[in-house]
């Protein structure tokens, strides 16, 4: 674990510094673009909150190659240089959207090639489902399904970018979850190590969520824009593949394997990756569908996200923000709970996690459905956030 939170302090202090740089940088020589008319935030805000986030990134795994600990992640340098190239070239095409505003057919068309260099070359992929026990994939499907799941991750990410912190500290909070899984799963298998490629990417974005955030809170000075949304988005889904992967299938198909319940115990290793980017896969999903029912192209900005919707019924953007982080926590940390609970024995159906589930969820819809200040009647709906959607 020490070994972990090393990474976790320097990769931090290395995206402050290099958050702190590029804002420099970018306000000295304006490199952000001009305010459009779909725009809100009164001040032009630069945009390149993502190549910092990107370097924090690459000087995380610069380090691991130093630490003795982390060198089972180089075992297969192959796969990480993979996954290294694909990050970059979703970071330049990501930045070029922010500067530029690309045709969407040709991000979509990026999005997957970037999503093919990784399950090919990196062969990163969904090998097999719990279903009926372990049911193994052929290999188109198995590519088609992981290259679909890393393309829909990224743009789910990327859709709830429209406040101050939000995403930066949705994904925190998911991959402090989404690590400790990993770290839980290496001692419930028995894995040789606790180090994993997995593991070392949830730390890897926990800390250069917490370098960027300070720049990001509102009212932001810096945005990470698509190129940093994105990143994180494939860098989320990457470590969900690998989780799947590297899980024993005779394990996944003894669904009495530490006491789990044949219902969902045998689901828990592919649930909890889904569940840490629930929020976002259902804005991306409404999103699709309501604008593909207008004959409108999935990927048109609109202002009828989840966030707008907060915004519409009275709450601030902070407050929107941390309501996000709330639901973000307690769906997340339940199904880690249950899984706990399915290992260590908890009496009751999942142990504890169905009751904080269950007391989580009513919190977070009273405090949602009860925003604390409230338009007055007859006035304008509240300004919309400080950026374009996606």
């Amino acid at each position: 674990m020490k070994h972990y939170l090393f990474t976790l302090i320097i990769t931090a202090a290395l995206t402050f510094t290099l958050t702190w740089v590029v804002w420099r940088v970018s306000m000295r020589y304006k490199l952000y673009p001009g305010i459009r008319e779909r725009d809100v935030h009164k001040n032009p805000t630069p945009r390149l909150g993502g190549v910092a986030m990107f370097l924090g990134v690459l000087g995380a795994f610069a380090l691991s190659t130093a630490v003795p600990y982390f060198q089972i992640i180089w075992q297969e340098p192959a796969r990480v240089w993979a996954i290294l190239g694909a990050t970059l070239l979703i970071v330049v095409v990501g930045v070029a959207d922010d500067l530029w505003d690309l045709d969407w057919f040709l991000k979509l068309g990026a999005q997957i090639l970037v999503a093919w260099i990784i399950v090919g070359p990196g062969g990163v992929q969904i090998f097999y489902l719990p279903v009926g026990g372990a049911t193994y994939l052929s290999g188109w499907i198995s590519v088609a399904l992981s290259v679909l799941v890393i393309v829909v991750v990224m743009n789910a990410v990327n859709f709830i970018d429209g406040l101050d912190g939000l995403v930066a500290g949705v994904v925190l909070i998911a991959n402090v979850v989404f690590f400790a899984y990993t770290y839980l799963l290496a001692r419930d298998f028995e894995f040789s190590s606790y180090s994993s490629l997995a593991a070392f990417l949830a730390i890897t974005l926990v800390a250069v969520c917490v370098g960027f955030l300070p720049f990001n809170w509102s009212p932001a000075r810096l945005f990470m824009g698509d190129g940093g949304a994105l990143m994180l988005g494939l860098l989320m889904a990457v470590s969900a593949l690998l989780v799947n992967g590297n899980l024993p299938p005779q394990l996944l198909a003894d669904n009495d394997q530490f006491g789990r319940s044949q219902l969902l115990g045998a689901f828990i290793p592919v649930l909890l990756p889904i569940v840490v980017v629930l929020l976002p896969l259902l804005d991306f999903g409404l999103a699709v569908i309501r604008r593909m029912s207008k004959g409108k192209s999935p990927f048109s900005p609109d202002r009828k996200h989840l966030h707008h919707r907060m915004l519409d019924m009275g709450h601030t953007d902070r407050d929107a923000v941390l309501i996000f982080y709330a639901w973000t926590a307690v769906v997340s940390f339940s199904v880690l709970l249950m899984y706990i609970g399915t290992t260590a024995g908890w009496p009751g159906l999942y142990g504890p996690g169905v009751a904080f589930a269950a007391l989580g969820v009513t919190a977070c819809l009273i405090v949602t459905l009860m925003p604390s200040r409230r338009a007055p009647r007859g006035a304008a709906p509240p300004a919309p956030e400080r950026k374009s959607v996606a």
